[in-house]
């Protein structure tokens, strides 16, 4: 294969004279394909043939964002437009497609806004998902030819107030302007201008993914009896949409399903649902309750998220998976909390009966100010807390172990947090976006923190990061601006480059520790000058070495330091074993006489 670039003569004798466009393009088997244009823009007809080759092709991406493009005329030579070949030309008025393309790629036409009007020929067989999303179409007619539509093919087409089908297509038909498969089971897509209430015909038991995608005119639709499904992002923005009846035969919701339609206020789930897909009614704000069936054995991950006005979720009392408290959503032992309603506000104390806070499950309480997490819980998961905005205080206990993806996110009122020392790992983008954090105690069983886990917490001035820690994730501390110092008590964890970027902390390390460099996540390294002495409990040396017992004491001022033992600490007397001069910060200690005695402790002083 080879790529060539049309010479301006090739282009005069190809193109109208007022147009001279060029174009990057491939060959192989004799066929040329489009690659891409470099021209003006303006009115753009695409040669037949070029050097004696037919242009058989255009390429994926070939006019991708080519704002100044007017009109394009695809020659008939042309069989395959492929994905998202005029994606967002967004100037794009006037569209010829020749009478030999067979496949319309995914996103070909995807946000052409300005495109009024296309003229599908006989010769297509399929148009990709989301080929004509955005487009300003006001009518389409599908000819005999066309076997597949893709999801969403004329998705957010808001002018568009029918979607005709050739009497003759053997897959798909039309009633009332609305896009069928032949026999009216199942009901692809809705025209993004369809307005006021519309009724499901009796035949359907399907409603496909994103049919109803962007209908924001629709008030009112009537789900009939015949139903049984209703796929992913079926009703996806229909922001108008104020009165939902969903049939009695329906059983399953999908993911997305009603999400952002911030215009419904009820909603009733009959008792033939058994599944509820995440994000289902997503950020349906109208919403005050929701009652879940005893059918229901399936709640996908923020199936209610964002409904600001939704105060209780109540469950049936014979549901045998679910169960609800208070009007917060759980498992039937409430061992673990699934959902809070968006509505909630104050104070909440999660009971102590729960060991699991789930994936979203306060995702978005903006009105909730302060929680107390029972002492049964062992971790929090992703994206947990996230959005919870006016959160001013939380304390983590002692039985968590984990802390999850985006767990406390955009807690942007969140002050002071102390993550205790049962936690092993943070999660990535744990307390991102906590730009009012100002204290953080990290515990001493950490060992890694995840990437962005603490961005752009703006105001945090200083952060300890104990020795346990041996790995700290890409721009874990990325634009701190406010952070000024970060000392580490142990060795060196491996340097991304990017943990400290854009904030404008000195990273400290103790004497005695390794793996130091002039930097460490792109900031500058200092030796960590204590106001104490301290036994370096991270370092290797602790412990038995040599028959005996041993410590490394650190202490970066270089002046003397005294050992001091006692035998008990309820009545201890401590008196001095070893006086050392630090030389480069450290001395190693041990005791010749640590067999003496059943138990000793050591503590440190200087003279």
């Amino acid at each position: 294969m080879k790529t060539l670039k049309l010479l301006p003569l090739l282009l005069l004798l190809a193109l109208p004279a007022v147009v001279q466009a060029q174009f990057t393009f491939t060959t192989n088997n004799g066929a040329i394909t489009i690659t891409a244009y470099t021209g003006p823009g303006g009115h753009v007809t695409i040669p037949s043939m070029t050097n004696g080759w037919p242009v058989t092709s255009i390429g994926d991406y070939a006019f991708l964002n080519c704002s100044g493009l007017t009109s394009v005329t695809i020659p008939d030579s042309v069989t395959s437009i492929g994905s998202a070949a005029f994606y967002q030309c967004s100037g794009l008025t006037n569209l010829t497609i020749g009478t030999s393309v067979t496949s319309i790629g995914d996103y070909a036409f995807y946000n052409c806004s300005k495109l009024t009007g296309v003229t599908i020929p006989n010769s297509v067989t399929s148009i990709g998902v989301y080929a004509f999303e955005f487009c300003g179409l006001t009518s389409v007619t599908i000819p005999n030819s066309v076997t597949s539509i893709g999801n969403d093919a004329f998705g957010d087409c808001s002018g568009l107030t029918a979607i005709t089908v050739a009497a003759l297509n053997p897959v798909y038909s039309s009633v009332g302007g609305v896009l069928f498969n032949t026999n009216q089971t199942t009901l692809i897509q809705c025209p993004g201008g369809k307005v006021g209430s519309y009724t499901i015909p009796n035949s359907v038991t399907n409603i496909g993914d994103s049919a109803f995608d962007h209908c924001s005119g629709l008030t009112s639709v009537t789900i009939p009896n015949s139903v049984t499904s209703i796929g992913s992002a079926a009703f996806y923005q229909c922001s108008g949409l104020t009165n939902l009846t969903i049939g009695t035969s329906v059983t399953s919701i999908g993911d997305m399903a009603f999400l952002n339609c911030s215009g419904l206020i009820s909603v009733t789930i009959p008792n033939s649902v058994t599944s509820i897909g995440s994000a289902a009614f997503f950020n349906c704000s109208g919403l005050t309750s929701v009652t879940i069936p005893n059918s229901v054995t399936s709640i996908g991950n923020d199936a209610f998220g964002a409904c600001s006005g939704l105060t209780a979720i109540t469950v049936a009392a014979l549901n045998p998976v679910y169960s609800s408290v208070g009007g917060v959503l759980f498992n039937t032992n409430q061992t673990t909390l699934i959902e809070c309603p968006r509505g909630k506000v104050g104070s909440y104390t999660i009971p102590n009966s729960v060991t699991n806070i789930g994936d979203y499950a306060f995702d978005y309480c903006s009105g909730l100010t302060n929680l107390t997490i029972g002492t049964s819980v062992t971790s929090i998961g992703d994206y947990a807390f996230n959005s919870c905005s006016k959160l001013t205080g939380v304390t983590i206990p002692n039985s968590v172990t984990n802390i999850g993806y985006g767990a406390f996110q955009s807690c942007t009122s969140l002050t002071s947090v102390t993550i205790p020392n049962s936690v092993t790992s943070i999660g990535d983008g744990a307390f991102d976006y906590c730009s009012g954090l100002t204290n953080l105690t990290i515990g001493t069983s950490v060992t890694s923190i995840g990437d962005y886990a603490f961005d752009y917490c703006s105001k945090l001035t200083g952060v300890t990061i104990p020795n346990s820690v041996t790995s700290i994730g890409v721009e874990a501390f990325y634009y701190c601006f406010g952070l000024t110092a970060a000392y580490f008590q142990g060795n060196a964890p491996p340097d991304n480059g990017t943990a400290f970027s854009y904030s404008g902390a000195t990273i400290y390390y103790l004497p005695g520790t390794t793996g130091w460099g002039a930097t460490f996540g792109s900031r500058p390294t200092a030796l960590w000058a204590l106001p104490y002495p301290v036994i370096l409990s991270g370092n290797t040396n602790l412990g038995m070495r040599n028959n005996q017992f041993g410590f490394t004491v650190s202490w970066a001022t270089n002046v003397p330091v005294v050992v001091l033992a006692a035998t008990n600490l309820a009545n201890p007397v401590w008196t001095p074993v070893s006086t050392n001069a630090l030389t480069n910060g450290a001395f190693y200690f041990s005791d010749p006489q640590w067999t003496n005695y059943p138990r000793r402790f050591y503590r440190l002083r200087s003279p």
